[in-house]
């Protein structure tokens, strides 16, 4: 059994994380570490955690665990890379949520941190766990919509300034780009890469709070791949609404309604047919790949060069 410990417990720990780790086999939800303790015991209390001393506000003590086996981080965007790195340290296997780092030093420093410690490192980017979207990929790659020559996305929420973390400069950079614009970015790469190429270039239009806070409310992100395929990607904290993405080619298209998100829900409609998938939890799909990759010593599928790309492409973006 592989025991995981939870730094952070926030929405996306107690919503997403945690529930889908008792869906798993061979995992136990061992400890978790929180910078209030209360909230601590409160949190291992409620998801029945399974370590005699469950809740820990220290670090230190947290990761001393020798029982503990692996950790997933879901705290605010600049304790990523610190949290990581303490962890592979301690020997512990590193599953982070996105985006890895606030920079690229920092991400390069996660993954060396991991590689020379021996654990495994997983990136959250759980939209390419919707079974859709990969049944997408699989229409892309056999050429049932041609060559692909632009995709466009839409994904936004409304947050409260106030109320949002990602005010706070000490503890992130960005804002729609990392609440769901890293996201994108990465779906996007995923989906295409394989008939389109790589990502050569990038370019972004971003909507800031004011003219005194580098911090973007909306961006439209556009991508060139390798093939000449472009991409259009809409983030945004204005307002909340359905998610929406299609991908152009020369023999069809493909339309997607609210399958950028939280769940395995929505639709896929393409020009002859619809896509019919199972609706499976995304974050448990995630979470089982990075534990495999534990028992069988094998990688993940989302890796930690997959998220320093991803820092690479936002720190371009909004570096002047």
């Amino acid at each position: 059994m592989i025991r995981i410990g939870v730094i952070g417990t926030g929405a996306v720990s107690n919503e997403f994380l945690v529930p889908a780790l008792s869906k798993i086999d061979n995992v136990i939800f061992w400890s978790v570490l929180s910078r209030n303790q209360s909230r601590a015991d409160y949190f291992s209390a409620h998801h029945k955690a399974q370590s005699r001393e469950p809740g820990f506000s220290d670090q230190k003590k947290f990761l001393e665990d020798p029982k503990l086996d692996a950790v997933l981080i879901a705290t605010p965007d600049a304790l990523h890379a610190p949290q990581a790195i303490a962890a592979a340290r301690a020997g512990k296997h590193v599953f982070v949520e996105k985006p890895m780092a606030t920079s690229i030093s920092d991400g390069e420093a996660v993954i060396e941190a991991c590689d020379r410690h021996n654990v495994k490192l997983a990136v959250g980017y759980h939209s390419r766990w919707h079974q859709g979207h990969r049944e997408l990929r699989d229409v892309i790659q056999r050429n049932e919509l041609g060559v692909i020559h632009h995709l466009r996305a839409h994904w936004s929420f409304k947050a409260n300034a106030q109320l949002d973390w990602h005010t706070n400069p000490t503890l992130g950079r960005w804002w729609s780009l990392a609440g769901v614009g890293t996201h994108l970015i990465d779906w996007a790469y995923w989906l295409l890469m394989p008939t389109c190429g790589h990502i050569k270039d990038s370019d972004a239009v971003i909507h800031r709070a004011n003219d005194n806070v580098d911090l973007d409310i909306s961006a439209t992100v556009t991508l060139l791949f390798t093939s000449g395929a472009t991409a259009q990607l809409y983030s945004s904290v204005l307002s909340s609404g359905p998610t929406r993405s299609e991908i152009l080619g020369t023999d069809g298209y493909a339309h997607c309604e609210n399958t950028l998100g939280q769940t395995g829900d929505g639709t896929i409609r393409m020009a002859k047919r619809n896509l019919y998938f199972e609706s499976l939890d995304p974050y448990q799909l995630q979470i089982a790949n990075f534990v495999d990759a534990i028992i069988y010593k094998n990688n993940p599928e989302v890796s930690g060069e997959d998220g320093l790309r991803n820092v690479k492409i936002l720190e371009s973006l909004t570096s002047y």
